[in-house]
């Protein structure tokens, strides 16, 4: 009998996947302002995970910084463009191609990172719950490339959004 924590992971995780989608896909409208409203709410589910694992600065940071502030820009930026709703734009064959690619990469490196992890076992040291000095050190030192590597996907995903925003020219 699965347990109250194992009933909201999945339901946290559920939830998560499904506005993803919603965020990406979204069948509903053809509204930017719908989407980012979806990513709000993938990032509460997000933070309702972090709060599972005990993360609670995470959890908390999630919420203000990304749900907050950049929400708010994202929504700024949306109105200042005065983007409306577009009729649904053709895929070109080399578009689709490289993001084919690019998703079969990115699942590659996640799938040999998680056949390298190392299973957790109750003997290791665990870190303050809830410091943040700790987790500062471990991730400029320990996962330096990781930071690193997420803050240029990230440069990559606001450029894409450019491209994908920018009117065709007729």
């Amino acid at each position: 009998m699965p347990d109250l924590t194992d009933l909201l992971f999945y339901g946290f995780s559920g939830l998560a996947l499904f506005f993803g989608f919603l965020c990406v896909a979204n069948p509903l409208s053809r509204s930017p302002v719908t989407s980012a409203m979806f990513l709000v709410l993938t990032i509460v589910s997000l933070a309702g995970l972090f709060t599972l694992l005990h993360a609670f600065f995470l959890a908390a940071i999630q919420v203000l910084v990304y749900a907050g502030a950049v929400m708010v820009l994202f929504l700024f930026v949306i109105m200042l463009l005065d983007l409306k709703e577009e009729e649904r734009r053709r895929f070109r064959r080399f578009t689709v191609g490289a993001g084919v690619i690019a998703v079969g990469v990115i699942a590659g490196l996640l799938l040999q990172t998680v056949l390298k992890a190392v299973p957790y076992s109750p003997n290791t040291t665990v870190l303050a719950v809830g410091a943040t000095r700790p987790l500062g050190v471990i991730l400029f030192t320990q996962y330096l490339l990781p930071f690193e590597l997420l803050s240029l996907l990230l440069l990559v995903a606001v450029v894409g959004v450019i491209l994908l925003t920018k009117k065709e020219l007729k």
